[in-house]
Parts: C-alpha cells; sequence; structure tokens
C-alpha cells in the first residue's frame, strides 16, 4: 500500500512550493489508491502558530486536496503534531547512543561557532571536528553527573551513501563530506533530520516526494534509517519553481501563498492545474486536464529533472479556459463572493432574477481571465447607475450630429413592441439609413451611452438585458452631454 505525506511546518502560509509538492504527493496516492497523510512539523515553536496550520489547512482545502490522516481526523498512527511526538524523538536519540550509532557532544554553541569563523577567516570550509566523539566512558559519566548540557550527535561512518532517485537517478555522495550532524539539540528538541525519519518510520511512508533542496538533506536521512535497521523509502526530488527570470520563486515574482490566488480570482481547478504542469508532463501536449483528469494520468517518472518556471500568463491563460468550461450557474457560485466585495451581489440573482443574472454570466463569460474581472465587466448591467468614463465620451459623444439620432432611438426603443436584440439591432440600422448616416458612429454612442464605456460584450445583448426601461433613461442622459448644433 502506497502512503506518502506532505509534512509542512507551520511557520507561513501555503506557498506555491509547497501547495506543488502537496498536489504531486496527493495526484500519486490517489492514482494508486493509496494513504495520503497531512503532518504537521511544529517543532519550531517561536516560529510556528496555529494561525499558519489554519492558513495551510485552508489552502489545501481550497485546491481540494483531502487527506486520508491528519492532525484534525486522526489516523492509526497519530498525534499528527511533532511537538505531540517529542517524546518518541528523544527515546530513539537515545536509542542511537545505546547502539552505537550517536554520541553526546559537550561543545557549547559558541565554541562550534568560534572554530567555524576561524576557519573561514583562513578560508577553508569547517566541518565539526569530532571532539567529542573519542571521549572515555568516565568522561562522559562525569559530565552527565554534572549536568552538563550536551547534543546528542550522529557518527557518521566511512564510505558512500546513495539512494536511488525517482526523478535524478542514482545519487551518491561521499560520507567523508558529511560532518557528524545533530539530531537532538541541548535543549532536547529534536532536528529536522531525526524527527522526520522517525516519523516516517512510524507512519509507515513508502514513498518522499519532496523539492529538490532537500537532495543534501537525503544521505543524513538515509544513514539514520539504515542506523534504525528501516528501510529508507523511495524518493522523488522534484524541480524548484523559479519566477519569470529564471531566480527562485518569491515575494518579488508576486504572490506567493495559495490563498491570495483565490482572492485575485483563480479557481481551484485552474490552479491545480497549472501546479500539475510545473515540473510534471503527461507525455502529450496536452495541457487543459480536470482534477480527475490528473489522477489517471500522474506518474511520478513524468516528472522533469529540469527547474519550472512559474508563468503567470501562462496561469491567466489555464484559468481563462477553465473558465469557459463552467455552466452559468456553477460560474455564477463562484463570482457571488467577488460581487458581494463590490456591492454588486443582490440576492435576487439566485432567485427571482436568477435566469437573467446566467445570461449575463454567459456574456461575460468569454471575457474573463479571473473571476474578480466580473465585477468590472458586469458592472453597467448590474449597478443602476452608469459611470460615463470621459475618454469614451470626448471620442463617441462630442459630435453635435449624433445627438437628434440618440434622442430618436430613444423614442423607437420606448415604442418598440419586442425588447431583444435581433429587433434593437433592426430598430438600430434602420434608423441610421433614414437619415443617411453609417451606422457604426451610432452604435458607439450608443454603447457608451448604456454601459459607459467604448468596448463592451455585443452591444445588442447588453441593451436587452439592461432593460428597456434603464436603456432609454441611459440614451436620453447621454444626448444631454452632446454639444448642440
Amino acid at each position: 500500500m502506497i502512503r506518502v505525506r506532505f509534512a509542512p511546518s507551520p511557520t507561513g502560509y501555503l506557498h506555491v512550493g509547497g501547495a506543488r509538492t502537496a498536489l504531486f504527493n496527493w495526484l500519486y496516492a490517489r492514482r494508486h489508491g493509496g494513504t495520503f497523510v497531512l503532518r504537521i512539523e511544529d517543532t519550531d515553536a517561536e516560529r510556528s502558530s496555529w494561525e499558519m496550520v489554519t492558513g495551510i489547512v485552508d489552502g489545501m482545502r481550497w485546491l481540494g486536496l483531502d487527506w486520508d490522516e491528519g492532525p484534525d481526523i486522526g489516523g492509526p498512527h497519530e498525534p499528527y503534531f511533532q511537538s505531540q511526538r517529542l517524546a518518541q524523538y528523544r527515546d530513539m536519540a537515545s536509542r542511537l547512543v545505546r547502539d552505537g550509532h550517536a554520541y553526546y557532544c559537550y561543545c557549547s554553541p559558541e565554541s562550534i561557532q568560534q572554530k567555524r569563523q576561524s576557519a573561514e577567516a583562513a578560508g577553508s570550509a569547517w566541518m565539526y571536528d569530532r571532539a567529542c566523539c573519542a571521549l572515555d566512558p568516565e568522561e562522559i559519566a562525569r559530565r552527565e553527573r554534572e549536568g552538563q548540557p550536551r547534543a546528542i550527535r550522529f557518527r557518521v561512518p566511512e564510505g558512500t551513501t546513495g539512494f536511488a532517485d525517482l526523478v535524478h537517478g542514482s545519487i551518491d555522495f561521499p560520507n567523508a563530506s558529511i560532518e557528524d550532524f545533530v539530531v537532538l539539540r541541548s535543549d532536547a528538541q529534536p532536528t529536522y533530520h531525526l524527527s522526520v525519519v522517525v516519523d516516517d518510520i512510524d507512519m509507515r511512508i513508502t514513498h518522499v516526494v519532496r523539492g529538490d533542496d532537500h537532495i543534501s538533506n537525503t544521505p543524513k536521512q538515509v544513514l539514520l534509517y539504515k542506523a534504525f535497521a528501516a528501510p529508507s523509502p523511495a524518493f522523488a526530488h522534484v524541480p524548484l519553481i523559479l519566477g519569470p527570470d529564471r531566480k527562485r520563486l518569491s515575494k518579488r515574482h508576486g504572490a506567493t501563498s495559495v490563498m491570495e490566488y483565490q482572492r485575485l480570482g483563480y479557481l481551484p481547478e485552474a490552479m491545480v492545474n497549472f501546479l500539475a504542469l510545473l515540473g510534471w508532463s503527461p507525455g502529450t501536449d496536452e495541457e487543459i486536464f480536470t482534477r480527475d483528469e490528473l489522477v489517471g494520468r500522474f506518474t511520478l517518472e513524468g516528472i522533469s529533472g529540469g527547474n519550472a518556471v512559474f508563468n503567470p500568463e501562462k496561469l491567466d491563460w489555464m484559468n481563462q479556459q477553465h473558465i469557459q468550461r463552467l455552466s452559468a450557474p456553477d460560474l455564477a457560485s463562484h463570482l457571488e463572493p467577488f460581487l458581494r466585495v463590490a456591492e454588486l451581489w443582490s440576492d435576487e440573482f439566485a432567485a427571482a432574477r436568477r435566469e437573467w443574472f446566467h445570461r449575463v454570466v454567459d456574456l461575460m463569460k468569454p471575457r474573463l481571465k479571473r473571476l474578480d474581472q466580473f465585477a468590472h465587466e458586469a458592472r453597467p448591467l448590474l449597478s443602476a447607475d452608469v459611470a460615463l468614463e470621459p475618454e469614451a465620451v470626448a471620442k463617441h459623444l462630442a459630435k453635435p450630429e449624433i445627438r437628434e439620432p440618440l434622442e430618436a432611438l430613444a423614442r423607437e426603443y420606448e415604442a418598440a413592441g419586442a425588447f431583444d436584440a435581433p429587433s434593437l439591432e433592426r430598430i438600430l440600422r434602420g434608423l441610421a439609413d433614414s437619415r443617411g448616416l453609417k451606422a457604426a458612429p451610432l452604435i458607439h454612442a450608443t454603447r457608451v451611452a448604456v454601459t459607459g464605456r467604448s468596448n463592451s460584450p455585443g452591444l445588442f445583448e447588453v441593451l436587452e438585458l439592461i432593460g428597456r426601461e434603464r436603456s432609454i433613461v441611459r440614451l436620453r442622459h447621454a444626448a444631454t452631454l452632446v454639444p448642440p448644433v
């Protein structure tokens, strides 16, 4: 049974890189009917907070990444907070000492820092010099009786440590390049290497899918698995995400919190689709996938060894494609929060005017790259008032000869039997012909009159949805803005 985990530290909200890692693990588990575990690595008490845990969980839920075991739902290997597993880490650290794989280190952080600085000043790198590795049992017993502060360091053996990476192939590290690393600090807090290995053993994790930045950590963890006589999981290190400038993605490239993309108007389905293709390929030129389609296609072999570039324009395009796939009722449910923020929502849009609102949604849908754009695009239809853009007025309502046709159009629309797009277009073009005018100037002037803008979806569809009464009021108001002949 495949068991994978996503183990974030609650020291920040769920960022794009973490979300992509969680997604790859989730897809792999769902593809193979395995188990997806959410584990919170909160041993850094000073930087961790429940608010941040909530931020991570909210981001995963928005993306639709549900977990089978975790802090809120429990499971056979709970607890799923590292802060609640400290006794286990300390016991396992003591076991390493007892079995000869680790030793007590009484060197103070200050002395180690001084040695490191001296080496750097001399132009050389410094590794721990094993000053405490050869202490005899009597000396160790004396220091223990005195209660001297001490850490526990892993004793790195001679030789080479390697592992088969499912993305990069075989990777080997000479052990001479790995210093005797701390597994338990002098304050009895575990280091990342110890806690992650103990948790993965206890929770029977079979595959570790994580970022390339963890490759250098892996040999230390492989050594710990061997020391505990436990099989190592399979490792798959995925490429880092870079910004358009090919530098590591950061706040300078824009939003990095997943929930920020929700606020910016992206669909979770589009975000999942986009993240999946950051470093993974289905083996074809296809780019648009539903969540279920991704589950059916995902393989670890499809992960590229090269870094992935976060392209905001590609995300916009992909979001637009997913918006186009939604029905008007489904899209309307996504739009409601944005309309409430813009103070354009009416409960009638979900009741008496539901059908009308869905027609507005369908009309505006081709123009949307993000959900937050709808409030702007649809404002002339949703609001009782219309704000005329000065540039549009100056361009299309400045010629005196357009005033009378606008007034006449208002009269004809008021007297018209049907107020539908084909009838409205026929009336306008007939009016222009009867006065020897080209239809285009009257169409542009009418668009500015009813929407306040030079651009909009099809004018006659807009007029039909705005309705007779409001259209006539706006036409007559606009006519008053045209200079007299």
